[in-house]
């Protein structure tokens, strides 16, 4: 046998048993949880992959919240809406009972607002008005669904808005991705081929920012460790039944190399502090294994 091809196998059974060493401790995590998980891991330079129910389509939640931004942002590239185009805030889209630091923000006040501000409110922080404006100012979910699928996302759908899914609860799971969908747009964003340069280093700086889901993706990892990242959750019905706990995110190394990580935790009749806590030890494994 040559020495490249005995190398080549050495190298193979190597990350092999490497993955297989992964595989194991999240197993681990899962195991015995009331819950579907699916799990997608994906290097940006070395091409690693870990799937585990990565096609089965499970309900987005506000993960979708970054595909309607990135929508957004493609019309800003193509000149049909501006970041610095003022945005009017009222009564009439700053709804109550739902999650909206927008609206505690401006409550009471009829006051205009840039774009990029209602952006950031609606990606950082979850907002789901900020989300609604969003959308009807894109003429609805079909032009993120037509937006995504141009540039070849595939498993994924949006039908329904924030006010939509507050009023069903099954409309949820209509806003489906496979974590290997999400994990594979998050590497199209990152290589510049869904948005310009200024709108993917804009979008990529505000995910950074995210505040919410503390308790997930981030927890476990050293502090200011740069991670691009959306949140999604649905909280849980009168049957106890959460239907997401999501985080997808671009996670940057030591070493200035890159992962994508995409977690939905669904169906799950496990505490909120289970559900985040699977999502935040399987980050901590997903970083272990790319720092050995």
């Amino acid at each position: 046998m040559k020495k490249t091809a005995f190398f080549f196998l050495l190298i193979s059974a190597f990350t092999w048993a490497q993955t297989s060493r992964l595989e194991q401790k999240i197993n681990s995590i899962l195991k015995n949880k009331k819950a579907t998980v699916a799990v997608s891991v994906l290097g940006f330079e070395n091409g690693f992959t870990y799937d585990k129910n990565a096609d089965k389509k499970l309900p987005m939640q506000s993960v979708f919240k970054f595909h309607i931004a990135a929508a957004v942002l493609d019309a800003a590239d193509k000149e049909k809406l501006s970041l610095d185009q003022k945005i009017k805030l009222d009564h009439s889209n700053l709804l109550e009972n739902t999650w909206s630091p927008l609206r505690d923000q401006y409550a009471g006040k009829e006051v205009e607002i840039p774009l990029s501000e209602v952006i950031e409110y609606t990606v950082a922080k979850s907002d789901n008005n900020g989300c609604d404006i969003l959308l009807r100012l894109l003429g609805g979910t079909q032009t993120v669904q037509k937006f995504m699928d141009s540039k070849g996302v595939k498993s994924f759908q949006i039908k329904y808005n924030e006010e939509a899914m507050h009023k069903d609860w099954n409309v949820q799971y209509e806003n489906y991705s496979t974590t290997r969908s999400a994990a594979d747009v998050l590497k199209k964003f990152y290589d510049g081929k869904l948005l310009s340069k200024k709108s993917t280093d804009y979008l990529m700086k505000v995910m950074q920012s995210t505040s919410t889901g503390l308790n997930k993706m981030v927890e476990q990892l050293p502090e200011n460790t740069p991670v691009a990242r959306k949140t999604g959750a649905s909280g849980k019905n009168n049957a106890g039944l959460t239907g997401a706990e999501n985080e997808i995110g671009i996670v940057t190394l030591p070493n200035g190399r890159h992962y994508a990580l995409a977690v939905f935790v669904s169906n799950s009749t496990e505490t909120d502090t289970v559900n985040c806590r699977m999502i935040s030890d399987i980050s901590k494994e997903v970083w272990e294994y790319f720092n050995k």
